[in-house]
């Protein structure tokens, strides 16, 4: 997969971001491998050291795990993703104070909206 840098935000912020990106839309799926910090390093002209920061966030956000000698490896699907932020997404929702009818009511909307 290519990564590219726009140069925006600092860059392991924005590399982390590229690979959140390409785990969410399924281009890269669980049990998927990474490539080296190094090999990530070279192919970006970055620093190692910068490469391995943005693979501690993705790790963070539980989308990558990291096995000792073996690699960095996709450890979430964009489905469970999906699902995971619109778990979020609904606690912010009822905290705000929409009554579950009014969701179910905007859900129905929504998805009639998109069968037409």
């Amino acid at each position: 997969m290519e990564i590219r840098l726009r140069g925006q935000k600092n860059i392991s912020e924005e590399i982390a971001e590229e690979y959140e990106k390409l785990i969410r839309f399924g281009a890269l799926r669980e049990g998927d491998k990474l490539p080296s910090c190094r090999a990530l390093a070279m192919k970006l002209g970055i620093n190692p050291n910068t490469a391995e920061r943005a693979f501690a966030e993705l790790e963070r956000r539980g989308l990558v795990t990291t096995i000792p000698k073996k690699g960095v490896f996709v450890s979430a699907s964009g489905g469970e993703l999906l699902i995971k932020e619109a778990r979020r997404q609904l606690a912010a929702i009822k905290k705000a104070g929409l009554t579950q009818e009014e969701l179910i009511s905007l859900v129905r909307e929504i998805y009639g909206e998109e069968r037409q």
